[in-house]
């Protein structure tokens, strides 16, 4: 965000002197394709990582997400625990079955755990004890973990977990979200690959709401999209600041300016072009119902989406599963209200 608010405030300054610097020399061009190329190199490799297929986990989430007042310490449920679900089922609620079977001592949280439990959840959430199921071999290791949560939307949750299968490094997941309402909302998170890549996705709504997700190599930025909104949505008539940044060229539109501003290396280019194209009248991102095409110094053009496919779709289900935590809420969550109400709440002798 420092990025975008120091090309921000060059754009302002411009404006205000009347007096642009601009580049005739630098091939924009070049840049672009550059920085598109380690974009699907980036997103090739992540297609075929674990830590991909862990967050496209789909389905139903568990019973955790929503209707409980309590709230959930990593101390409360901290321990080495084993998949070895007991025989009687429970009819009551939150979790009918006792699924792990604490092993050992930890600060931590670690879960062993089949694998297909933690990749197909339905597996969990509808749970039969005479399904075969494979060995122990997915891990959970939560080092930090909160979630307190009340009534109206107000909670406070946090996240920092790495994962193995067969004893093969998966990467880690880092996510801080906290609500004081449906209108005072926040969130940060971010996935580690273990190929040297990250995404991360972020939000804060208040009086000023602002968006963003990038993907990462190491700490270079190659890929970033932010959306900063002020004033009232509802009325249409909100403040809008939008900027994509891909390598050294960002691509920025503000109320603040007559058109879309395309720099490259914190220079303004004079004879490039920008124009958002999008589906509906509605805000949207490059992963969903948005398109820029992109005019360059030689007046060919291109449009970004053709340049990044197919790596569009993987991006789209990286940022909308960290957007959404759904293996957050969907495995992990279910996993500790499960620990957490038979070996905090309701223990009981049943091993």
């Amino acid at each position: 965000m420092k990025r975008n608010v120091v090309i921000l405030t060059l754009l302002a300054l411009a404006a205000l002197s009347g007096c642009s610097k601009f580049d005739q020399g630098t091939d924009l061009k070049n840049s672009v394709q550059d920085g598109v190329a380690k974009i699907n190199n980036a997103v090739s490799a992540l297609s075929a990582s674990g830590g991909y297929q862990l967050l496209s986990v789909t389905g139903d989430p568990g019973k955790g997400e929503t209707g409980f007042s309590d709230s959930i310490k990593l101390e409360m449920i901290a321990g080495k625990y084993e998949f070895n679900p007991y025989q009687l089922f429970y009819n009551w609620c939150p979790c009918p079955t006792r699924f792990f079977k604490k092993s050992g001592e930890s600060d931590s949280l670690i879960v062993n755990m089949p694998w297909k439990m933690a990749y197909r959840p339905a597996y969990m959430y509808n749970y039969v004890y005479k399904d075969t199921v494979n060995r122990n071999n997915f891990r959970i290791a939560a080092s930090d973990y909160h979630f307190y949560y009340s009534w109206f939307n107000k909670y406070d949750y946090k996240l920092s977990a790495a994962f193995m299968l067969d004893g093969e490094d998966l990467g880690s997941l880092d996510l801080l979200s906290s609500a004081m309402g449906y209108k005072d909302q926040s969130y940060n998170s971010k996935y580690t690959f273990t190929e040297g890549y990250a995404v991360e996705v972020a939000m804060d709504r208040g009086d000023t709401t602002s968006a963003s997700f990038a993907l990462m190599e190491d700490e270079e930025v190659l890929l970033k999209e932010t959306r900063i909104y002020s004033g009232s949505r509802c009325n249409n008539d909100f403040e809008r600041t939008y900027i994509l940044t891909i390598g050294d060229v960002d691509i920025i539109r503000s109320n603040q300016f007559d058109s879309i501003q395309v720099w490259l290396g914190g220079v303004l280019q004079a004879n490039a072009a920008a124009r958002i194209i999008d589906d509906t009248d509605t805000t949207g991102t490059i992963c969903h119902k948005r398109d820029i095409l992109l005019t360059f110094d030689d007046g060919t053009t291109a449009n970004l989406s053709d340049m990044i496919r197919p790596g569009m779709q993987v991006l789209r289900t990286l940022v909308d599963s960290l957007h959404n935590m759904n293996f957050a809420k969907r495995v992990v969550d279910y996993i500790a209200l499960n620990i957490y109400y038979h070996e905090f709440k309701y223990p009981h002798d049943d091993n």
